[in-house]
Parts: C-alpha cells; structure tokens; sequence
C-alpha cells in the first residue's frame, strides 16, 4: 500500500471524485471502478479490494439514491425483491469468496467489466409503456446479481439498469435511481458477510475515498439531466474495456 501520507491522502481524494462521478452519473460501476484502484493504486489483496469496495460503494450508492428517492425515480418493489431474492447467493459468494485464489477473482473480475460493457453498448428497445418485470426475470436477475456481489464485491447495477432500460421500458432516471438503492443494501448486505476479512483491510483509504465518494455521488446524481446519456455510456464502455484489459495484463502477464 502506498504508505507516503499525503501522496495516499490525495490519491483517495481523487479515488473518490473518480468513483463518486461514475456512480451518481451513471447508477453503477462503483465497484467497477473502485476494486481497480484498491488493487493497483493501493495494492490491497482481491479479497482486500473486495471487502473494501463493498463499504465504499454503499455508502456512495446510498447517498446518490437519495435525491432519486425524493424525486420518486426509485422503483422500491423491484430493489427490494431483487436484494431479498439473491440473499442466498449473496451471502453464499462471500463464504466462498475467502477460499478463491488471487488468479480466479481477478480474472472474473475482468470478465464482468467485458460484459458490463457489451450491456452497456446495447441500445433501448422503442416502447412506450413502461411494464413490470416478471417473476422468472426477477429470480434470475436476483441471483445473479447476489453472486456477484457476494463473490465479487459489485453491487450489480450494471445489470439491473440494461435489464429495467431494454426490456422493461424503464426510463434511465428510474433505472439509475432503482439500481443505485440495490446497489447500496447488496453492497451493505455482503460486507456484513465479509465480516472476517474486515481485520485484514487497512481502513485509512477506504474511508477516505468513501467520504468523498458520497459528496460527489450526491451531487452528481442532482445533475445527471445535465449531462448527455449516450456520452456517459460511451465514455464508462471505454473505461471498462481499459480497466478489464489492463486486469488481464496484471494478473496473467505482468504479475510477480
């Protein structure tokens, strides 16, 4: 970990802004962003990265929900059944993320951010009545997403928001504002089942990279009818496809 003061002490400001904007802008990608930078600026372990990320990402999450909450762009029924539903893989990818090794966390890490890109990619589908989503997508979506963040420390708005935009005609507040509330209690649900690790992580960044994240996330998602939609996916498709590339190159071709 990077142990000059100051240099770790701008290096978390930076973090913060960093992953604040992505997730108040775009409803996701905390954890997409923030176990990259544990990992490689701050030189945390994947399970280190992991746990911390889960703290950092639930606090920011929450706090770019609540604008979205007091503006009624929170979908509560679907949230709330899709974090309740994927407690079991949830909790179960914590437990069996403490027996991975280094190589297999990584690499699916960098897997996820290739397919949170292609989602990201993919175009509305043209309709002009917003539905429900049905029971079979619900559980599906919900395990999935419990896994991930269980094993993988991401909250899943990365695949809730695509799912809520594409097929359920969602509008992209309203999917934002759902994805970033699962985002949060996924995020909180798991890091209580990382609570074995927690010893294991030096707190000073995270906590100041998580400070700053909830500022900026606020604030940003109060301005997101500010900023051009198709910029943003573009711009956070590039992000992801760098950061799985140089996951890659880290872990299979330039590692120690």
């Amino acid at each position: 970990m990077v142990e000059d003061v100051p240099v770790n002490a701008l290096l978390a400001i930076l973090s913060g802004i960093f992953i604040g904007s992505v997730l108040g802008f775009v409803g996701a990608g905390g954890a997409l962003t923030s176990v990259p930078i544990l990992l490689y600026v701050f030189h945390f372990t994947p399970t280190q990265a992991t746990t911390a990320a889960l703290a950092i990402v639930f606090l920011a999450a929450f706090s770019g929900a609540l604008p979205k909450m007091r503006t009624h762009e929170v979908l509560y029924r679907e949230a709330f059944s899709i974090w309740g539903i994927g407690l079991v893989t949830n909790i179960g990818g914590a437990i069996l993320s403490k027996h991975l090794p280094n190589s297999v966390i990584t690499s699916g890490f960098a897997l996820i951010l290739i397919v949170a890109g292609v989602a990201t990619l993919r175009r509305p589908v043209k309709a002009d009545v917003e539905k429900r989503m049905s029971l079979g997508v619900l559980i599906l979506i919900s395990l999935i997403i419990g896994s991930l963040t269980g094993v993988f420390g991401i909250g899943g708005g990365f695949l809730a928001i695509p799912v809520l935009v594409l097929f359920y005609n969602t509008p992209q507040n309203k999917a934002a504002g759902t994805s970033l509330l699962i985002i949060s209690i996924n995020s909180l649900t798991s890091f209580v089942g990382h609570h074995a690790i927690w010893h294991q992580v030096k707190w000073g960044a995270p906590v100041g990279i998580g400070a700053v994240a909830i500022v900026v996330s606020l604030i940003a998602s109060h301005n997101t009818k500010r900023v051009p939609v198709p910029l943003l996916r573009r711009l956070f498709v590039y992000l992801l496809f760098s950061l799985a590339l140089f996951t890659i190159a880290k872990t299979w071709i330039f590692h120690s």
